[in-house]
C-alpha cells in the first residue's frame, strides 16, 4: 500500500500542512512520497493506492493563472517554490485514470463559511472524481489568517489527520477488490 501526496503552496501554508499530512500518514505506517506539483509530475501518482491532493483556495476556488500570479508577486509569500506553471489545474488534467483508486482532497482557507470563501478542497475532490478516482473522506480545509500564516493548531490538525486517514484508508483498502 503506497500513498502520494501532493500540493500547490505560494505561502508556504499548504505546503506544510501537505508536509504534516504525510508525516502523519508515515507514523500509522503507511509508505509516502510527495512534494509540490513543482517537484511532481502526474505520472508519479500511478499505481499508487492512495493520492492525497491539496491546494491554496484562490477567489472561492483552485487557483487559475491570475491568482497564482497575484500569490507569486505577493511579498509575503513565502514558499521556495512557488511555481507559475503547472497550476493544479493542469497538473491533475495530467492525472493518470484513477481506475477505483482511493484519493482524498485539502485546502487552505480562511476560517470563515465556505459559502464566503469558497474551498479549493471541493474542487480538487471534483477533479478527482472525474478522472476516475473515489474520494474516500469529505475533502478537509486546513485555516490561514488574513496575514497569509496558519492558525494556531493546524499543523497538528494535519498531521493527526493523516495518521487518521492512513489507517481508514489501509482498512478500506485491504478489505477492497484491488482497483481494475
Amino acid at each position: 500500500m503506497r500513498a502520494l501526496v501532493i500540493y500547490e503552496s505560494f505561502y508556504g501554508n499548504t505546503g506544510a500542512i501537505g508536509e504534516a499530512i504525510a508525516e502523519g500518514m508515515r507514523s500509522s505506517g503507511m509508505p509516502v512520497d510527495g512534494g509540490s506539483i513543482a517537484q511532481m509530475r502526474p505520472e508519479a501518482a500511478d499505481g499508487i493506492d492512495l493520492l492525497v491532493v491539496g491546494g491554496p483556495t484562490h477567489m472561492h476556488g483552485i487557483s487559475w493563472a491570475r491568482t497564482r500570479r497575484i500569490a507569486i508577486d505577493d511579498l509575503r509569500t513565502r514558499f521556495e517554490m512557488p511555481a507559475a506553471a503547472p497550476g493544479l489545474r493542469e497538473w491533475m488534467r495530467g492525472l493518470p485514470r484513477g481506475l477505483g483508486r482511493r484519493a482524498v482532497a485539502f485546502d487552505t482557507r480562511y476560517d470563515k463559511s465556505v459559502a464566503v470563501t469558497g474551498s479549493a478542497a471541493l474542487g480538487i475532490a471534483h477533479r478527482l472524481e472525474g478522472h476516475g478516482y473515489v474520494v474516500v473522506t469529505p475533502p478537509q480545509s486546513f485555516f490561514v489568517s488574513e496575514e497569509h500564516r496558519l492558525e494556531p493548531g493546524q499543523l497538528e490538525r494535519a498531521e493527526a489527520w493523516g495518521a487518521d486517514l492512513a489507517i481508514s484508508a489501509g482498512r478500506q483498502i485491504l478489505g477492497s477488490a484491488p482497483a481494475a
